[in-house]
């Protein structure tokens, strides 16, 4: 089992910055995948970033997010810069299996096992 903590989120203005922070306990999160996705109200959740021996972006956050992780600290981070009111949303990680390999990007939701309680993030205009 892995338990994930998100932490980070916050309120910021548009074209700010925030890092969230997924903290893993349980197990550490060796060569997995782990992976970000977003959920906006009265949307679905939706992917953002994922990193496993390659890093993944969705679209819309290439040139403003960076996915990285501190092996030793057991975390991984979500760097958000240029931040715009649509980046709104609940924020989750989540870590898929140590020996899955994706045929994709690690962008869907059923790839992962394991998630967080998710960390609020407001951009007001």
């Amino acid at each position: 089992q892995v338990q994930l903590v998100e932490s980070g989120g916050g309120l910021v203005q548009t074209g700010g910055s925030l890092r969230l922070s997924c903290a893993a306990s349980g197990r550490t999160f060796g060569s997995r995948a782990v992976g970000w996705f977003r959920q906006a109200p009265g949307k679905e959740r939706e992917f953002v970033a994922a990193i496993r021996r390659s890093i993944y972006y969705a679209d819309f956050v290439k040139g403003r997010f960076t996915i990285s992780r501190d092996n030793a600290k057991n975390t991984v981070y979500l760097q958000m810069s240029s931040l715009k009111p649509e980046d709104t949303g609940v924020y989750y990680c989540a870590a898929a299996s140590p020996g899955y390999y994706s045929r994709g990007y690690y962008d869907h939701r059923d790839e992962y096992d394991y998630w967080g309680q998710g960390t609020q993030v407001t951009v007001s205009s």
